[in-house]
């Protein structure tokens, strides 16, 4: 009794601290430079997937949180390494050499783990927002491209990676082409749909996932908070914080603009949920 209930404790405290720790080494990163802000990078991308995977497994069990793994870095892997190799599909691009660890043809092995830590909040938050398979799909996909807008941005800014086409892309981000973003749209919507068939094939365990098969707008849903606070806070901050971010520490006041506009097309209805959720038990009594 005593080791099973020491286990789900580990099992709950994993994912806050995990977040915890990520806002933190979040925050470090405007204050690196060179060598130093490569491992930062890395230690973002380790702690945003570790945090995603400890919270899967907590709410919906380990296969969950495997199959999430293989399904969204093993796609983020397959579509890197076309990519780098053929264009296609999110255009001519290249890491750079001996910077974020160990590569797969080209690709460090960080950046699939990049894919679930950034997708995980996205996909839980579009959960929360619609009932509807294919409308949490197409969610996913627009939240990954808002993402993305601080993603690329970023790390281009960084020298992480380079692109051949560098003068069609969005105004005010020409160096990185409109088929970038046409590329995370696709790969992301081949995500949704595989994601929704993980969900429907292994059992909610806690309430975290809203049945697909329902009609019920946001306003009728109400969420076990603690289930989904960790995600949800995750999303907010990579939102908020890299929109401040950009604007204010890193130097890309458009990239804070695209992104912030991109993702709150998620943030914005998010916010009215949790607003509505808090009203609730007041209104009641």
């Amino acid at each position: 009794m005593k080791r099973g209930a020491a286990r789900g404790t580990v099992r709950w405290c994993a994912p806050p601290v995990l977040a915890v720790a990520l806002v933190l080494v979040q925050i470090a990163y405007p204050l690196a430079h060179g060598v130093g802000r490569d491992r930062v990078t890395v230690a973002v991308v380790l702690l945003s997937a570790g945090t995603a995977l400890a919270h899967a497994a907590a709410t919906r069990g380990i296969r969950y949180a495997a199959g999430f793994l293989v399904i969204v870095s093993g796609l983020g892997l397959a579509a890197e390494v076309v990519g780098t190799a053929t264009g296609v599909p999110f255009g001519c691009y290249e890491y750079a050499v001996d910077r974020l660890g160990p590569a797969l043809s080209g690709v460090p092995l960080v950046v699939p783990l990049a894919w679930t830590g950034g997708l995980y909040p996205v996909w839980v938050v579009a959960g929360l927002l619609t009932r509807r398979a294919v409308s949490r799909i197409g969610l996913l996909a627009v939240g990954a491209v808002g993402w993305d807008l601080f993603l690329d941005p970023q790390m281009v800014a960084d020298g992480q990676w380079s692109w051949c086409d560098t003068d069609s892309g969005l105004p005010g981000l020409a160096e990185i082409p409109i088929t970038n973003y046409l590329g995370w749209l696709t790969v992301a919507l081949l995500m949704g749909v595989l994601l929704t068939v993980l969900a429907r094939t292994i059992p909610v365990s806690v309430g975290l996932d809203i049945p697909v098969n329902s009609s019920a707008g946001l306003d009728t849903v109400a969420p076990n908070s603690g289930s989904v606070a960790v995600p949800v806070a995750v999303f907010l901050w990579t939102w908020l914080g890299s929109a401040l971010a950009h604007a204010v520490f890193l130097g890309l006041p458009i990239s804070a603009c695209y992104g912030g506009v991109g993702l709150a097309v998620l943030g914005l209805p998010l916010l009215r949920h949790l607003y509505f959720c808090r009203r609730q038990p007041a209104q009641a009594g």
